[in-house]
């Protein structure tokens, strides 16, 4: 049919051939693609049946010509006609009465009416019925009445067959009946599929002739208007026309109720027609006895069907009494069935989780959750997350999973503070009624997680693929919140309004853990919501101040509605950044122009603020929670310096009060100090002499003179000397630019280091030399700085974000640190032709549970050891297991080589408690008490106080599944945690980087004087101190139980004469072996202990134990000596590696300015973009003195300076 043959042209056929008729013909083009339909179809295609005829074709207007048709011919010419049997009677009745929707839904709804009158007839005949003016066959029955009281149990036959109906009621109910019998001849004509036998005996229709063919035949034969009829069994044809409309309704509207509606209908209605059929039939048989209203009839059934029985009504004659037994007997047989079937609708509801109601929908906000499988600890993460913030708390949370709900899920929601507001649902997100029963196209927004827990994360990455695309094409409008789990599969997700990929934050992070340390820490601190109140209980200092400042978070204000920033207008960055923190205690870390997307992190003394701007804070709260009350300013003397504002940490002019509920700013004018506080001694000059080193102010508008470049700017031949060792080793030729291969789509550009010329793929192997060098291990390369070592199992695209961050530009060439990959398989070459352009960066084949693969990968020689998370072992037969081997390996380097920073990755933070573990540690144990009482209160960050992940040496990635939610009613954070990590290089955005406190720097005393001198020295500006405390501990070993806490009892007095140098360097931990002490005390009671005083054979058994664990480190000493003197390594780097395990380090973000520096404090800095600054310094010199008369500039004036600068 697709394509017709050209027949002969009417001039190439012979003249003289003609037809039976002797008729000519003439060939003619068919175009078989538009088939002639000769008749509609009532919406139906069923029954197609070709039609072959021939076609006469009109070649000029009198005549016609045909052609002969034949089975044999190639070149007939066919004319097809279409659902030619939709064209018989009997057809286009079946269409109108059974197959369209619309018209079968109008029949079958005046077909339940028809069924409804006739009950109601009957009702009506039953009150109008007077049985002694009964008439029987043209004769009275009064005769039969008359004896009725005399005996009760006597059956007056005539009076069941027999029945007084009225003349109009008559009529009516004829009417009715000759309507409703032609109905069902027609549908027994039209349903007629061969067997006749088989529409007659239907239940249907046996009961619609019962009620229908008496009435017909009292129209030829009048005397018996009067017979009974069981009009009442029509409440069951009427039962049946209801479940067909309903089923019409949802074909006609297409939209379904749910299985349970339709089922509790059903049983409705059963029950209905139960009670109305046997109440009409005990009341007529009643007739013929005791005679009962239809009122009475009714009580009794009700009665009856409920198991009551009063037994003030009875049936008293047997054939009533017999059908209240069928009637039993019925409803013993239906009834349990239905309620049979309504369970397990109910139960597989329950499993399903039902529909999210439209009308809720449009007058609720909700937000719905896609994820594959639903675990407790994304659950609560999520839940706790989302419902922190004030202005969610009306919002409902709609889950979508395709699996069946978890027993601990299912009793998590049936906590009411969840169980009214969210909402559970199985079903997959590629289906349009699945997302048609959350009401995604209503949501606000669809958060799309992926299983991080699956051993093949592509495949758990495509299933978020497309989800995602599906939810997109149901719902366009819905925001999309994506996580991805690998970097190459996120420009499929981008057109989702935000997406995180899980691979490039952790590598991202890890890598600024090893030169900022606590990097991971910091960030996930920033992304949890929390008030600050965690440890505020304890007695310990660390506990509490840390506990405090971990309640900051990142929050965003328009400068011209803010009270923090708003009379800065007209100021640069650096000084609105200080003197915010100076007098309210936030720190301003980014602005955004009002005409610009990006958000730019301390763009630097350059950037002048407008009104318009929208500024970046760090604070406990937001603004608009905050209250400020400030106190009557004292007066200063004229002759008052400005750089005597911090001339103490007592002295400050503004101090900030962080309140429980919020921020409370202030003004306090010469605080009393207080009285135990330690006197700092002061650098001098040559020794001799008090005065105070001053501190710059920090200018309104920078000067170009006052602001010292970065070293990075600095010459480049002074990082580029010295980079070959004394041994010989080639020199390495470094260039700035931008990574010529990237390993997949939608990294962002970022300036690096790299080599002048790509390394041979043979010079990355660290173990094995090559033609071009013969080196085997990491101590013959003779690395100046230490090594960065990472392991992980394979070498993917994500591990090429570790490297980067490394290696960018800003990062001073000499503080490069080697980076060495012992990866289990080893990496392809599209992987190696990524990092080939990188200096310094090398790999081998190996794994961290082999000695010799440590030690080849140079671990004595390094600072750190990232241990990443395995995708083969993310997933175990019991929960909370994927992490036991990497936990075990991770212990037994940290007994090996206890002065490594070791930084982990596990799959689930709650397994962290086992890093560093010391089991029966009484403090370990506090720390776990003080964990699970925080976990009481609701905090979501009641893991914050174990040790590992306070020094920032253990991270999950499932911390940062708050990023996601907290974008919802923060859409910048991803943007600006991308900032910090170094993901995404904005121009003139500033970058995170780290100090550290030296002996040098104690001269500056407080934190707020540090804020001061970076600010104006360097235009940096700090954020938060990574501090590290001498801490003893009270046990190190296993052995040890917990009463031996008692004897840091003993030894206290000894200690503390050890520890008073140290707390010398500050005020706050002058106190510092007290608040040891209580913290003993403390870990006592928490322990719940019975304490005895050590007798002389335990204090014998404990000197026995401390030349145990001397001959046990002792005997581990030996095994790694032994192994570097048969790999033929020297063993002189080991011998140097010492004991750092008795320290304690935390991460205090945004401190109050007299916070009290300690030596070796490192300070977490952003530094504004050095680029951006040297390319601005001679716009900024040029244009300094329009700034100083920008006062008196018109408003097209200042907008035009604004935008050249």
């Amino acid at each position: 049919m697709a394509g017709a043959k050209r027949t002969e042209s009417p001039s190439e056929i012979d003249p003289d051939v003609k037809t039976e008729a002797g008729k000519s013909f003439e060939h003619i083009w068919l175009n078989t693609a538009v088939p002639d339909r000769t008749m509609g179809s009532f919406e139906s295609d069923a029954g197609q049946r070709l039609s072959l005829s021939p076609v006469m074709s009109p070649v000029s207007a009198p005549s016609r010509y045909t052609e002969e048709y034949s089975m044999d011919s190639t070149n007939a010419q066919v004319h097809v006609e279409f659902y030619v049997n939709e064209n018989k009677f009997k057809e286009r009745l079946k269409l109108f009465f059974i197959k369209n929707q619309r018209s079968s839904l109008r029949i079958r709804l005046f077909n339940l009416s028809l069924k409804l009158l006739t009950c109601l007839l009957y009702i009506i005949r039953v009150s109008l019925d007077d049985p002694t003016t009964l008439t029987c066959a043209s004769k009275s029955c009064a005769n039969y009445t008359s004896n009725l009281s005399a005996d009760p149990t006597q059956i007056n036959w005539e009076l069941i067959f027999w029945v007084n109906r009225r003349v109009p009621v008559w009529a009516i109910q004829v009417t009715v009946a000759l309507i409703s019998f032609m109905q069902a001849m027609l549908l027994v004509y039209l349903s007629y599929k061969g067997n006749i036998w088989e529409q007659i005996f239907q239940i249907s229709f046996i009961i619609e002739m019962i009620n229908t063919v008496p009435f017909i035949i009292t129209i030829f034969w009048p005397p018996l208007r009067n017979i009974f009829v069981p009009v009442f069994l029509n409440c069951w044809l009427a039962k049946s026309a209801l479940e067909n409309m309903i089923n019409d309704l949802h074909r006609a509207i297409q939209r379904t109720h749910s299985a349970m509606f339709n089922q509790v209908l059903v049983l409705i209605c059963t029950l209905l027609c139960l009670v109305f059929t046997g109440a009409c039939g005990i009341q007529h048989l009643e007739r013929a006895g005791k005679s009962l209203t239809l009122f009475d009839a009714l009580y009794f059934c009700i009665v009856t069907f409920s198991t009551v029985g009063y037994g003030d009504v009875t049936p008293k004659i047997w054939p009533s009494q017999l059908l209240v037994v069928i009637m039993i007997c019925v409803a013993l047989v239906v009834l349990p069935l239905q309620f049979e079937e309504l369970a397990y609708l109910w139960m597989e509801r329950q499993k399903s989780g039902g529909n999210y109601s439209r009308h809720r929908a449009q007058t609720e906000k909700h937000v719905v959750l896609c994820v594959t499988s639903l675990k407790i600890d994304l659950l609560m993460d999520f839940l706790n997350e989302f419902y922190a913030h004030p202005r969610l708390q009306d919002y409902y949370v709609v889950i979508l999973c395709p699996t069946e709900m978890d027993i601990q899920v299912r009793r998590i929601l049936q906590i009411p503070l969840w169980s009214q507001r969210v909402i559970y649902l199985q079903g997959s997100a590629l289906k349009d009624q699945d997302l048609m029963r959350a009401k995604m196209d209503d949501a606000e927004a669809c958060f799309i997680l992926s299983s991080r827990n699956e051993v093949d994360r592509t495949a758990a990455d495509h299933q978020t693929i497309l989800r995602a695309w599906a939810v997109k094409d149901f719902a366009p409008n819905c925001p999309l919140y994506v996580q991805i789990l690998k970097p190459e599969n996120k420009f499929h997700v981008k057109f989702a309004d935000h997406v995180v990929c899980e691979e490039e934050f952790k590598y991202a992070m890890l890598a600024l853990n090893c030169v900022c340390p606590a990097t991971s820490t910091l960030v996930t601190l920033l992304v949890h919501t929390s008030r600050g109140q965690e440890g505020q209980m304890s007695p310990e200092q660390w506990q509490r101040i840390y506990g405090r400042c971990s309640g900051n978070e990142v929050y965003h204000i328009r400068m011209m509605d803010s009270k923090f920033f708003g009379e800065y207008d007209g100021k640069s960055f650096t000084y609105a950044s200080f003197h915010a923190h100076k007098k309210y205690g936030v720190c301003l870390i980014g602005t955004k122009r009002e005409d610009n997307k990006s958000i730019l992190l301390n763009p630097g003394p350059r950037h002048i603020m407008s009104a318009t701007d929208t500024c970046y804070y760090i604070n406990i709260t937001k603004e608009e929670n905050s209250a400020f009350i400030f106190k009557q300013e004292e007066k200063h003397s004229k002759g008052m310096s400005a750089t005597s504002v911090y001339d103490a940490p007592s002295r400050l002019p503004v101090q900030s009060i962080i309140a429980s509920m919020g921020t409370v700013a202030i003004d306090l004018q010469n605080p009393e100090p207080p009285v135990d506080r330690t006197k700092l001694v002061l650098p001098t000059e040559n020794g001799a002499g008090s005065r105070r080193p001053s501190i710059a102010p920090v200018l309104e508008i920078a000067d170009s003179s006052a602001i010292l470049p970065c070293d990075l700017l600095s010459d480049p031949s002074e990082d580029e000397t010295n980079q070959s060792d004394e041994d010989g080793a080639p020199a390495l030729e470094f260039v700035k630019g931008y990574p010529p291969n990237s390993p997949y789509i939608g990294s962002s550009p970022t300036l690096c280091h790299l080599l002048q010329q790509k390394a041979p793929f043979c010079c990355l192997r660290l173990d094995k030399g090559c033609r071009h060098n013969s080196f085997e291990d990491a101590k013959a390369y003779g690395f100046k700085n230490k090594l960065i070592i990472v392991s992980a199992e394979t070498a993917g695209n994500g591990l090429y974000n570790f490297i980067v961050p490394l290696r960018a530009y800003y990062r001073p060439r000499k503080e490069l640190n080697p980076i060495v990959l012992l990866l289990d398989n080893p990496p392809d070459n599209h992987f190696l032709e990524a990092i080939c352009c990188f200096p310094m960066v090398y790999y081998m084949a190996g794994t961290i549970d082999n000695l010799d693969n440590l030690l080849q990968s140079g671990i004595i020689y390094a600072d750190n050891l990232v241990v990443v998370d395995k995708e083969s072992t993310m997933s175990a037969e019991e929960d909370y297991m994927a992490d036991a081997k990497t936990i075990v390996n991770v212990q037994t380097m940290f007994r090996l080589f206890p002065s490594l920073s070791i930084i982990t990755e596990l799959t689930h933070p709650s397994n962290m408690r086992f890093m560093q573990f010391r089991a029966k540690d009484c403090y370990s144990l506090a720390l776990s008490k003080l964990e699970k009482i925080e976990r009481d209160k609701g905090s979501n960050l009641a893991f914050m106080f174990r040790l590992p992940f306070a020094a920032g040496r253990v991270f999950s990635i499932s911390m940062l599944d708050t990023l996601l939610y907290q974008s919802f009613v923060k859409d910048y954070m991803i943007l600006i945690t991308r900032l910090l990590l170094g993901l995404d290089t904005t121009p003139g955005s500033g970058y995170l980087c780290a100090m550290k406190v030296t002996e040098e720097d104690l001269w500056i005393r407080t934190y707020g004087r540090l804020f001061q001198k970076l600010c104006s020295s360097s235009a940096e500006i700090p954020i938060g101190i990574y501090r590290t405390e001498s801490h003893m501990f009270p046990t190190s070993e296993s052995q040890v139980s917990v009463d031996d806490c008692e004897d840091t009892r003993d030894r206290g007095e000894s200690w503390k004469e050890k520890t008073a140098h140290r707390n010398s360097t500050g005020s706050d931990q002058s106190e510092h072996p007290l608040l040891r002490k209580k913290s003993m005390q403390w870990a006592r009671r928490l322990s719940r202990r019975n304490t005895k005083p050590p007798s002389r054979a335990e204090r014998i058994n404990q000197q026995r134990l401390n030349m145990y664990c001397r001959s046990e480190r002792q005997e581990l000493s030996e095994l790694v000596k032994n192994r570097m003197k048969h790999l033929g390594l020297p063993t002189v780097g080991y011998d140097e590696m010492n004991d750092h395990q008795n320290t304690l380090s935390y991460v205090l973000i945004n401190p109050p300015p007299d916070t009290v520096l300690e030596l070796n404090d490192v300070v977490y800095i952003i530094r504004s973009d050095p680029l951006a600054l040297s390319v601005i310094m001679s716009f900024a010199i040029t244009f300094y003195p329009l700034f100083m008369r920008k006062k008196n500039m018109d408003f097209h004036s200042q907008k035009r300076l604004s935008f050249i600068l």
